[in-house]
């Protein structure tokens, strides 16, 4: 594995989550695992009237990838629709398969040194996978 992946911007973006602890009462959750890693990424959020993320709350126990990838989704997150948290998801899988071009996300090209690494792109996508998911539950009126 390359050690290029793991870069400072990488570890503060890691350590930076703006939504470290889960919501009391979410309109939807979702907890996605990487069978790889081991790596967890819970999320929780909550729609507004209009049917955007009001707000997030997320629990993180994954590898320095799945961590920033969570704040990174943590960051953009509220007030997003979940149609538009859909769209980051399949976005984020298709760049990292080599199909598509940088999915349209605030600083997601952090991560464009893992392209060649398939066996980390799991915990990157854990947190969009994760909040797409919530999203639509909260969307359907399915908590969990």
């Amino acid at each position: 594995m390359s050690l290029d992946l793991y870069t400072p911007e990488i570890s503060a973006l890691a350590l930076g989550n703006p939504y470290p602890d889960r919501l009391d009462d979410p309109a939807g959750s979702s907890e996605r695992r990487s069978p790889i890693c081991g790596s967890r990424v819970t999320i929780d959020v909550a729609l507004d009237d209009a049917g955007r993320v009001a707000a997030l709350g997320s629990q993180v126990r994954a590898c320095l990838l799945g961590q920033a990838s969570a704040t990174l989704l943590a960051r953009h997150a509220i007030g997003r629709s979940p149609e538009e948290l859909a769209i980051a998801r399949d976005q984020l899988t298709q760049w990292l398969g080599g199909e598509g071009g940088v999915p349209d996300w605030p600083g997601i090209d952090i991560f464009t040194p893992g392209l060649k690494l398939t066996a980390r792109h799991p915990s990157i996508r854990l947190a969009f996978e994760a909040a797409a998911e919530a999203a639509e539950r909260a969307r359907l009126g399915v908590a969990a």
